[in-house]
């Protein structure tokens, strides 16, 4: 039997002027997707409202934690931004998609293609290879 756990970290780096990249490391579950919500809420109250979740590091998401997705997806778009997931683990690839979110917001192999897609859908021409503006991380 799995143990719960009762931290998730987060580290945010901005990409451009509108984008950041949210690291996020541990599970998200009740527990811990507030931690989650309010840092990617934060960066796009910073004026980033493109983001981009690095999940190379998530190990378990529960049902709050997909609820947490939808969240940010509605509030980067109510931003115009957008919301896009990368690096998501073969274990939980599967779960996103049986649940539809892979329909609601793209999943990306890496961090980088999911950057360069959003470059092209929004003609920004702001590359994954710009120089990182920020970073901050929470616990």
């Amino acid at each position: 039997m799995s143990q719960v756990s009762d931290t998730l970290d987060t580290t945010v780096r901005y990409a451009g002027k509108r984008t950041a990249v949210v690291v996020v490391t541990g599970d998200v579950d009740l527990h811990t997707a507030p931690v989650l919500r309010a840092e990617a809420l934060t960066a796009v109250g910073h004026g980033a409202p493109h983001l981009v979740l690095d999940m190379a590091e998530v190990d378990f998401v529960d049902s709050t934690g997909l609820s947490t997705l939808i969240v940010l997806l509605h509030a980067s778009q109510k931003a115009g931004g957008s919301l896009r997931v990368a690096c998501v683990p073969e274990r939980l690839l599967r779960m996103v998609t049986m649940t539809g979110i892979s329909e609601l917001l793209p999943v990306h192999d890496t961090v980088a293609d999911a950057l360069a897609a959003l470059d092209v859908a929004e003609g920004a021409g702001e590359g994954a290879d710009e120089a990182v503006d920020g970073v901050g991380s929470s616990r």
